[in-house]
């Protein structure tokens, strides 16, 4: 037997069902989020400047929420009561925007559903992390974000065939998105156990300056690489509208997603298993080389193989970075503070999103397309050579 298949094995069945839970929500998400961009600028008549604030407001208070939930989550000993609260506000949102009717309804419902992505995010990350071995984080961060992406794929490839079907019926599409939505906070009622807590365990304020001290320099070097990443990549709907630019149909335009998270599914869970064995800074590095390429490549032209090259790297770069630095965030972070660190890694994350995004449509709409790709290879090296200022930090070994 391979030892990959042996490492899969080993990994705890709460993971595998965490793994799931995420790909139904995201398969729900990605029914909606493939054409909502295009659906707001084509049927809402909505700027791409305002599509940018959207997005940016939205993912932004979703990893802002995350340091509340997961500070709560430290105090009160239990991470699954508010993964499932916000697993299912996430649901309840989901009718909303096939009901919409302006960019003020849609950005009601993304931020309900982005609130109960933060809500869930932090306590959902420090359950996997209390789940696993320590030896075998990485492959299961790895694991988890593999089965998130499947649906992240999954449901762009649905909304194409959905779309064909009902002949562009935007609304219809979306109410069928409901239906995962749903079916995942079952799943996580009825299929997670959490680990049992010690008896009789002192509660601490986690968010006190004793415990804030207890959080290493290292967890900090951690936080900041984090910001300056997402500062360097904003939101995945500017592929989408750059795709549609290239003259990529409507009912088409979700095979920008579902190309970017099939790559990203399929080498999440090898690059987990290589941030177990390999410096983590050198894998950081690798990621934003990949990301200044798919910009590069973004800017140059929205036509052919230089557009879908770019998204392919994009999906690699995720691939590579994402579960690495959730790994890197359980190394580095005390076990009763993995919550609160989850929190404050996501809370400067948040903040770096909202700008992004909101700077990508402003420079979109001034300056155009190639503009916006161009700055952000720009970001991108930025981070890069932050990263090398200090490259020991971020390390286990």
């Amino acid at each position: 037997m391979s030892e990959a298949c042996q490492s899969r094995q080993r990994i705890p069945t709460g993971i595998w069902t965490l793994g799931f839970v995420s790909l139904l929500m995201d398969t729900s998400s990605e029914l909606i989020h493939s054409l909502l961009p295009v659906f707001m600028v084509t049927t809402l008549g909505t700027s791409v400047f305002v599509v940018g604030l959207i997005e940016g407001a939205a993912e932004s208070t979703a990893l802002i929420i995350k340091v509340f939930s997961g500070v709560l989550s430290d105090y009160w000993g239990k991470r699954k009561p508010l993964a499932v609260l916000g697993y299912g506000l996430g649901a309840l949102s989901k009718p909303l925007f096939a009901l919409a009717t302006s960019s003020g309804l849609v950005l009601t419902a993304r931020l309900i559903d982005r609130v109960g992505k933060g809500i869930r995010g932090a306590p959902r990350d420090a359950l996997v992390a209390d789940i696993t071995p320590p030896e075998l984080r990485g492959a299961a961060f790895g694991l988890r974000q593999s089965l998130d992406t499947v649906g992240a794929f999954l449901g762009p490839l649905l909304a194409v065939g959905f779309m064909l079907l009902w002949a562009n019926d935007f609304r219809a599409v979306f109410w069928v998105a409901t239906v995962p939505a749903f079916l995942c906070v079952a799943l996580l009622i009825f299929g997670v156990q959490e680990p049992e807590r010690a008896r009789g365990a002192v509660r601490s304020n986690p968010i006190s300056r004793v415990n804030l001290a207890r959080l290493s320099p290292a967890y900090w070097w951690v936080v900041g690489i984090g910001a300056v990443f997402t500062l360097a990549r904003f939101s995945e709907a500017f592929l989408v509208l750059r795709a549609q630019q290239g003259g990529l149909g409507l009912a088409w335009t979700p095979l920008v997603l579902i190309a970017m998270n099939l790559i990203y599914a399929a080498c999440a869970y090898p690059f987990g298993k290589l941030a177990d064995r390999v410096s983590h800074t050198t894998l950081l590095a690798w990621g934003l080389a990949l990301l200044i390429g798919a910009d590069a490549l973004l800017a140059y032209s929205n036509h052919g193989v230089w557009v879908w090259a770019g998204i392919a790297l994009w999906g690699l770069h995720m691939a590579m970075t994402q579960g690495l630095l959730a790994t890197m965030v359980a190394d580095t972070a005390p076990a009763d503070l993995r919550g609160t660190a989850y929190g404050f890694f996501n809370l400067l994350s948040g903040l770096a999103l909202l700008i992004a995004s909101g700077l990508a449509g402003w420079l979109w709409d001034q300056w155009g397309a190639s503009f916006t790709f161009t700055a952000g290879t720009g970001f991108c090296a930025l981070a890069l050579l932050l990263l090398w200022l200090r490259p020991n930090a971020s390390n286990r070994r």
